[in-house]
């Protein structure tokens, strides 16, 4: 009973940061996404609920059990992978994309419990997934990025009911639609894979930009049926493999990375207006601003963090385990923080997250068997959660612990892969 004490206490080290407030006093949890399958099963995944700056652990949630069967009953199918989390505008609801089986699953924050789960459509060349989601900023839709099927799909959202309906007639096809210019959406010289990597929609509940995997964007009116392109941009203005979009100072900053096959290495951060756009205009309309280039070996930009005061602009880089920091008003680089730490060697940091009170960013980290991105970027040693304290009025941070998770396999192989975060307030 002691040795177990001792474990245990061992264990708890890793994740306390010092210097922190009593957890219980931070009215905020973080909750992590393990990609790995539920042990023993083909499906499933966890969630790791996590309260406060001292990353206290407070419950899992096993996503091969209920959400599984609800999955199950509603599609027909169980849930694969789980990838990306976002909290509804109220905080009441989670909604998890899962990237292998195409589902959306959507739980009570409150209960823990799973209460819808549907589906993407069948799209380019039979695929279906569900890489990530956004939601509207009045609660009214998701927007899931259906990546191999080429689809950006609109989920009608009834909180109060736990009404989730699919809006078919909302989908835009980037494979094969159009632009208003007259353009494909999806060429060789243009945008040569339009299988969208993420959605983002800013605070002013304005246009939903879209990320492709092979370089270029376009940006739609989420309010029309079907959703309306009104701006088009190429591989030559946009970096592909983007996903980490943020707010700050009245831009969207975006970023491009690396980690497929023809484009393995990239550090690329540009912003645009939160305004401007129509169907009217030229291509690349508004401007794009590219604040910084990097395409040398062993770079791969991702998750991104917006400081306190929106003052700097954090960009992840999985592949180098640094975060490069950027002003917010200027879009200058200044700065580029060291994610190793005696807590882990290769952290592999992925998506980031932001306390509210500015003070601690919290990264998933990586395990030794990813199930995402190639693993010339995406490798890990220690998947789990990163611990960042925010230092120099967010110029700047050190490392100040790491949550570990695990899934070891019947045959004694670490299968966890942290990967989507998000920072729930409590009400």
């Amino acid at each position: 009973m002691l040795r177990r004490s001792k474990a245990l206490l061992v264990a708890l080290l890793t994740v306390f940061v010092l210097g922190a407030a009593d957890p219980h006093g931070e009215p905020y949890e973080v909750w992590l996404v393990d990609q790995s399958d539920t042990n023993g099963l083909t499906y499933g995944g966890t969630v790791h609920i996590y309260r406060g700056a001292r990353a206290v652990p407070t419950q899992t949630i096993d996503l091969g059990a209920a959400t599984s069967t609800l999955c199950q009953a509603r599609t027909g199918r169980n849930p694969v992978r789980p990838h990306m989390i976002v909290f509804n505008q109220k905080n009441t609801h989670a909604a998890i994309s899962f990237v292998a089986s195409g589902h959306v699953a959507l739980i009570d924050t409150r209960t823990r419990q799973p209460v819808g789960c549907v589906s993407t459509e069948v799209g380019a060349g039979g695929a279906r997934q569900a890489h990530a989601i956004w939601p509207t900023e009045d609660d009214r839709y998701l927007l899931v990025a259906n990546q191999n099927g080429k689809k950006i799909e609109r989920v009608r959202t009834e909180y109060a009911t736990n009404t989730f309906t699919p809006e078919p007639a909302a989908t835009v096809d980037l494979a094969g639609c159009t632009t208003p210019n007259g353009a494909p959406c999806q060429s060789v010289d243009l945008r040569p894979d339009n299988a969208p990597i993420c959605p983002y929609i800013g605070s002013d509940n304005g246009p939903l930009f879209v990320s492709l995997r092979g370089g270029g964007m376009l940006v739609l009116n989420w309010r029309t049926t079907p959703m309306a392109i009104v701006a088009e941009y190429d591989k030559h203005n946009i970096p592909n493999n983007g996903c980490g979009f943020a707010e700050a100072k009245g831009k969207i900053f975006g970023d491009g990375g690396g980690g497929t096959a023809n484009h393995l290495d990239g550090f690329s951060v540009f912003r645009l207006p939160m305004t401007g756009y129509s169907a009217t205009n030229p291509p690349n309309t508004p401007a794009v601003e590219r604040l910084f280039d990097d395409h040398s070996p062993n770079r791969d930009a991702h998750g991104t963090a917006v400081t306190r005061g929106e003052r700097y602009v954090w960009v992840a880089d999985r592949a180098s385990n640094v975060a490069e920091v950027f002003d917010a008003r200027s879009g200058a680089r200044v700065n580029t923080i060291n994610l190793v730490s005696p807590y882990s060697a290769d952290p592999t940091v992925d998506l980031l997250d932001i306390s509210p009170d500015g003070k601690w960013i919290f990264a998933s980290t990586r395990g030794p068997n990813p199930l995402s991105g190639d693993p010339h970027a995406s490798h890990g040693t220690d998947p789990g959660m990163l611990v960042i304290r925010v230092t120099d009025g967010g110029r700047s941070g050190e490392v100040r612990g790491l949550a570990r998770i695990t899934n070891i396999d019947a045959g004694g192989v670490q299968r966890a892969d942290g990967h989507g975060i998000r920072l729930r307030t409590i009400p």
